[in-house]
């Protein structure tokens, strides 16, 4: 059982009301000054939602953070699109770690936990609690802007988990790509040994009724095809046969509902992408897996559903609970790095990125250049080759289609459309192709003219 699970059990239900209480809803990131310019990437304060804070923007991108709030980015909005949950309850609130408080007190936002969590042993981080990890007040420094944005938060050492640690987060001006580097820091007199964990809770609300839930939110990670898990995934607690879950071609996907449920993935791939297909905006984590690292309960990647569970009561009778903490819409996305052994002093910095793009339920996979939704394809017509297909990309730039023969030497090359990673790509028009084409790949080149990758390659067989 996880840790939230335990948490939310320790009330009985007999002493359960099902509050009235509102949803969350969206929140909008506001600026207090203008936008940064195309060209620039800036940082500076602002107020956000009654915390004092800070503000990172490029011409995509508005992150925002709360130092106080155990170094959290609170939210992510591209292209004005905001991902985080944001907890309604605790707005504009601080509730500093206090020794001996088991509350916990679930602001929202991204941030890192340790793992593995339990009560065990000293071993075992028993939160999520109010401690020096998820409640310090996190000191905040600015180390670049113009050209490249990064910030620094440094956390106040735990004595528990003999941990500390430090935050870098950073954009650049020519994409919407956010690069983190979080390091743990072994603040103690004594060898440690933990994994690092990512936590992002995204919103899966209802941005048109926040007093439903978003019916068409997903997220995907290949499977592992010598999983451990029999059914190449691993439902840690909640009910095993959860509808949620499912592996269709090689891809987990899980749909979002609102039934609580944490599902643990052995994914070697090293991504995931979350979804919401009803605004066609998505997100792709990406990290690197460390093929002979140690994974704690071999999971990369974890999983989690807020909302109702099945319990059993006093006299072993099924029921729902639904209590307060169970109410707000959201899905954690966590990513975890192997098991490190610290010396007192040592550090262990753990690597992630991620991409924000466009992209629907339709998702089928993701590449370096961008995610694919439709894969290209082509019909024959009269006056030349149909080229089709859907997509999201990381850079602004151009698709190029590039022909190559069966001895795959280049026999020429198009530009099929201008991109940007605001709007999805739809694909539907007709080319030239050289004669005696047998391949056709479609590449991403940005707007400085790097190659950065392919989104898929089609056989052109009749050739």
């Amino acid at each position: 059982m996880s840790a939230r699970g335990k948490i939310a059990r320790l009330m009985t239900l007999a002493s359960l009301v099902i509050l009235p209480v509102m949803r969350a809803t969206q929140t909008s990131v506001k600026k207090e000054s203008g936008a940064a310019s195309a060209g620039t990437c800036s940082v500076e304060p602002t107020v956000f939602d009654g915390w004092q804070a800070q503000q990172m923007t490029n011409r995509w991108l508005q992150l925002v953070f709360v130092p106080k709030l155990g170094g959290r980015l609170m939210q992510v909005a591209f292209a004005g699109h905001p991902f985080l949950f944001v907890n309604p309850k605790y707005r504009g609130q601080y509730f500093p770690p206090a020794a001996g408080t088991r509350q916990w007190f679930n602001y929202g936002g991204d941030k890192i936990w340790p793992m593995p969590e339990g009560t065990e042993d000293g071993r075992h981080w028993p939160g999520p609690i109010a401690d020096a990890l998820d409640d310090g007040d996190y000191a905040f420094h600015v180390l670049s802007q113009g050209q490249q944005c990064v910030v620094r938060l440094e956390g106040p050492p735990d004595a528990a988990t003999g941990l500390q640690y430090t935050r870098e987060i950073g954009i650049e001006v020519d994409s919407p790509e956010i690069l983190f580097r979080a390091t743990m820091n072994n603040a103690s007199d004594h060898a440690i040994r933990w994994s690092v964990q990512s936590v992002t809770q995204y919103d899966t609300a209802d941005a048109s009724n926040p007093k439903t839930f978003n019916h068409d939110f997903w997220a995907f990670t290949p499977v592992n095809a010598k999983s451990s898990y029999l059914e190449s995934y691993h439902v840690r607690s909640g009910l095993a046969e959860d509808p949620s879950f499912k592996v269709r071609e090689g891809i987990f996907a899980l749909h979002w509902l609102d039934l609580q449920a944490e599902v643990w993935v052995d994914s070697t791939a090293g991504w995931t992408a979350v979804v919401d297909g009803a605004s066609r905006y998505a997100m792709v984590e990406g990290f690197d897996f460390d093929a002979a690292g140690e994974y704690p309960g071999k999971a990369t990647e974890i999983f989690y559903k807020n909302g109702p569970a099945v319990d059993a009561g006093h006299d072993g009778v099924p029921a729902i609970r639904s209590g307060v903490e169970d109410i707000p819409f959201y899905m954690e996305a966590e990513l975890n790095s192997p098991m490190v052994k610290l010396a007192p002093g040592e550090s262990y910095t753990f690597k992630t990125k991620w991409f924000p793009t466009r992209a629907g339920s339709n998702f089928k996979t993701e590449t370096e250049a961008g995610v694919i939704s439709e894969p290209p394809s082509f019909a024959v017509a009269s006056e030349g080759l149909k080229l089709a297909g859907v997509f999201g990309v990381f850079y602004p730039g151009k698709l190029v289609a590039r022909f190559s023969g069966s001895d795959e030497r280049e026999l020429g090359a198009i530009s099929v459309a201008d991109v940007d990673p605001a709007q999805e790509v739809t694909l539907h028009q007709t080319i030239k192709i050289p004669k005696g084409t047998t391949r056709l790949s479609l590449r991403l080149i940005d707007a400085n003219g790097a190659d950065r990758g392919s989104l898929g390659e089609v056989e052109i067989s009749h050739r």
